[in-house]
């Protein structure tokens, strides 16, 4: 699956490339946060935040999901079917299609990222060894955990043909408590410590933090994220079976 999903990739390398520029955001917000750092009033100066949001824009790469899009459009359009009839989890499908991905867009990111090294070239850094594997550990818990807690919204397509909506609500959150927009050091104390307690911070912000040798919270990070991910895989195994029932194969 993963050697076949990867052909298929590569196919549409071109695509790829506006798929990788899609996720520019970070890098925008790093030109206005390390503007605005100059002032000195924040925590952290203009090249951590660079090295930042760059960290953030490659853990972003390993992390983008969409299977909600395609396991609604499978649900609605009557697709899912014939995969039921195949002795495999339909969702091993959507798992290598994603992991096939990774690997295809891999080069444009590295690419970019070297092209904005250029531009900053004060803010190069290498991460330590050891942050280097603790923060590999955490991308690919990162991306585990934001694949189920997205599949587990897809399997609301059995009663509804509009599951994508819970996602652009959830994205909303996930956009401004991940450290996406910006770093939770930055967040008043009390917001932080509330924060703490969502998955949100994990699938982005403690990776990312891990990647320029600034760990915060190693312990509870992975334990948090096997704690959300035990979670989400409890309440997903119960949708699917109920939603198994539910199915009429030709929509919900």
């Amino acid at each position: 699956m993963l050697s076949v999903y990867y052909a298929y990739m590569v196919e549409y390398r071109a695509e790829l490339l506006f798929w990788v520029l899609s996720g520019t955001f970070p890098l925008i917000l790093m030109g206005l946060w390390a503007e605005a750092a100059q002032s000195g009033q924040f925590s952290l100066d203009p090249r951590e935040l660079v090295q930042y949001f760059l960290a953030v824009f490659l853990v972003r790469q390993f992390t983008v999901v969409w299977v909600i899009w395609e396991f609604e459009r499978e649900v609605v359009e009557g697709k899912l079917s014939p995969y039921l009839l195949q002795p495999i989890d339909p969702v091993w499908r959507h798992f290598f299609s994603h992991v096939a991905e990774r690997f295809a867009r891999l080069p444009f990111a590295l690419v970019l990222i070297g092209v904005f090294l250029l531009l900053y070239p004060q803010a190069a850094w290498f991460p330590k060894p050891a942050n280097l594997l603790l923060a590999a550990v955490a991308i690919g818990m990162a991306f585990a955990l934001r694949f189920l807690m997205q599949y587990t919204f897809a399997l609301m397509a059995f009663w509804t043909e509009r599951a994508t909506a819970l996602e652009q609500f959830w994205f909303l959150l996930y956009t401004f408590l991940s450290g996406m927009v910006a770093p939770l050091a930055l967040f008043p104390e009390t917001v932080r410590a509330i924060v703490l307690w969502t998955p949100f911070p994990y699938l982005i912000y403690f990776p990312a933090s891990l990647l320029v040798n600034r760990p915060d919270h190693v312990a509870q990070g992975f334990l948090a994220m096997a704690l959300w991910g035990g979670l989400f895989f409890a309440v997903n195994r119960w949708l699917w079976r109920q939603g198994l029932r539910q199915y009429s194969g030709m929509g919900a």
